[in-house]
């Protein structure tokens, strides 16, 4: 009887319909790189037998078009002096509006919401006809998507769909499952991706209702590493009612990153990103209290330098790129194996990746055999200029390591982007004074500056169980608007308020452009500071914009030499052969 109830759950999977796996990601997510996640499960669900088709809709002109016209109206309608990080901001603005488009019942209310979203972003006022305006832009979107969707299901016919969720793309991919369960009921609907760290954390109010709102057209739901959980469900190995899967449902069970399949990303027009992509690793070694990727990942686990070295070959001949994003939330503990791996290899490869401050980033010799070995650019999460916030992030490291980190790095002519967090819980004006004195005092060091203000979740965060204890939480809209935005956005009510962090985030931007440091948007404003970064550094790394001349080979890493400083003189050990 067991082995026939077994028999009969496998063949009602949605492995065991006809028809391929059809895997996307759907807009707003900046195309970057091509889409790791869903590179990740077609490689690995390809090897198990499975037929997977991956595509990123975020390529598409007219999203790029509708993208352009939402944020040059919105920029119309606010204020200069309170733009801050527009489009990083104006993201959260977007992302609500589209959500709340989907799901009103009445005009005015809508109306009133949207100006609501827009106030408590920018902190400045619109009028009803600029919402109009804005309405329409977002309906123009959802009228593309339905057109670009229903013809991307009729060629591919999928038994099983798979969309991969963050924040910003959620309203286009209850959209997009929705409309699937409409005109194609035998879909198999899965959803997946890094939303479930960050506004639908499980046992959150907004996960319940998510729940309970999209029953009737997402099938199933995979919270956290996805390759394991989503090869079992297509084999029919959970209960058939079962709905929602963690690790929980596999006693923990992560990817063997030894034997983790090569990302797959030959169905992507890789013509379009600025980077090829690669993880040499998942989660994090460390705590910080505002992050997620613990919560998420689960333990950290690391490939082998040897291996990266190997994927990365066979990834840059397959593909012909030889610039790569790594994905990873920091390199260190692969970083100096890497590069002297990478050292006497016959082909040159740049990367680019996040990295943590510690000793190693301290010694100068350390940066220039990572420049030696290829490395692109540091992504450094500065945080905050005061050691006290930054001792309150659980961070644990002093300031004047983070000094002379960027400097090594720049020396080396590594490229510098730095991101801070304003706004943390209980930041001060002199707090934040001290973060625009450490920017002023490494200007000519830092390639980028991007500073977003301080986000709290419910759960997710290696924090968010303390800030939820202490009951210090509270809604920022309105408990009504709860039926048109679907998630609902709390708030931190303790100093400094949120009109303060955000015309902090403001202050930021503006001291940052006076300082003539850029935060590139464009690929406009990245030859800019690329060419601003050459001038200041004799042995900066070769501009983006290199990149894109397949026809010649960049091996310039191969001749770089170090460069000594002494009292702010230049001096080489050697002559220049750049």
């Amino acid at each position: 009887m067991k082995k026939n109830h077994v028999e009969r759950l496998q063949h009602e999977s949605p492995g065991s319909l006809k028809g391929s796996i059809l895997l996307a990601l759907l807009p707003y997510w900046t195309p970057q790189i091509p889409p790791v996640g869903i590179a990740c499960l077609k490689g690995f669900l390809q090897e198990h037998g499975f037929e997977v088709k991956a595509v990123d809709a975020n390529i598409e002109g007219e999203v790029r078009d509708i993208y352009d016209k939402y944020f040059n109206i919105l920029r119309g309608c606010t204020s200069e002096e309170k733009r801050g990080n527009f489009y990083n901001i104006g993201h959260d603005v977007l992302q609500n509006h589209m959500m709340a488009h989907l799901n009103y019942q009445n005009e005015e209310e809508y109306i009133d919401l949207v100006r609501e979203l827009v106030y408590k972003t920018f902190y400045f006022d619109i009028n009803p006809e600029q919402v109009i305006a804005l309405n329409e832009i977002v309906a123009e979107f959802y009228i593309f998507l339905e057109s670009y969707f229903l013809r991307l299901l009729e060629k591919e016919k999928p038994g099983v769909l798979g969309l991969s969720v963050y924040k910003g793309n959620l309203p286009a991919s209850v959209f997009a499952f929705k409309l699937t369960r409409e005109r194609f009921p035998y879909i198999k609907t899965v959803m997946g991706g890094a939303v479930f760290a960050q506004t639908l954390g499980i046992g959150t109010p907004n996960f319940d209702f998510f729940l309970e709102k999209t029953k009737n057209y997402i099938d199933y739901l995979i919270v956290g590493e996805g390759e394991n959980l989503f090869l079992k469900l297509l084999r029919g190995e959970f209960p058939r009612w079962q709905r929602v899967f963690t690790l929980a449902d596999i006693n923990n069970e992560t990817l063997d990153l030894s034997a983790a399949s090569l990302l797959d990303f030959s169905d992507f027009r890789l013509d379009v990103y600025p980077n090829m992509a690669l993880y040499t690793s998942r989660s994090c070694p460390f705590q910080c209290s505002f992050c997620t990727e613990t919560v998420y990942w689960g333990k950290y686990r690391k490939k082998d330098p040897k291996q990266v070295v190997e994927e990365l070959s066979k990834l840059y001949r397959e593909y012909d790129n030889q610039l790569f994003l790594l994905s990873d939330s920091l390199l260190n503990p692969v970083i100096t194996g890497l590069a002297e791996e990478l050292l006497n290899k016959d082909f040159s490869i740049y990367w680019d990746g996040y990295l943590r401050v510690n000793r190693d980033t301290c010694e100068e010799e350390k940066a220039f055999l990572w420049r030696k070995g290829g490395f692109y650019r540091a992504r450094i999460g500065v945080e905050s200029g005061s050691q006290r916030i930054l001792d309150a992030m659980n961070k644990k490291l002093p300031i004047e390591q983070v000094k002379t980190t960027i400097s090594n790095l720049a020396n080396a002519g590594i490229k510098t982007t730095t991101y801070f967090i304003i706004g943390y819980p209980g930041e001060t004006e002199e707090d934040f004074q001290k973060t625009l004195d450490f920017v002023k005092e490494l200007k000519d060091d830092i390639y980028e500056a991007e500073c977003n203000p301080f986000g709290y979740y419910l759960d997710g965060q290696v924090s968010s169980d303390k800030w939820r204890e202490e009951n210090k939480s509270i809604l920022l809209y309105p408990e009504n608007a709860r039926d048109m935005l679907i998630m609902q956005t709390w708030v931190l009510d303790e100093e400094p308020k949120r009109e303060v962090v955000y015309e902090r985030v403001s202050r930021f931007v503006k001291f940052c452009k006076s300082l003539g440091i850029p935060n590139p948007y464009s690929l406009y404003d990245i030859y800019m500071a690329d060419d601003r970064w050459k001038k200041l550094h004799k042995n900066a790394v070769p501009s983006l914009i290199e990149f894109k001349n397949k026809e010649e080979l960049i091996d310039e890493v191969k001749h770089v030499h170090q460069l000594y400083f002494l009292e702010n003189t230049l001096q080489a050990n050697k002559d220049f052969d750049l």
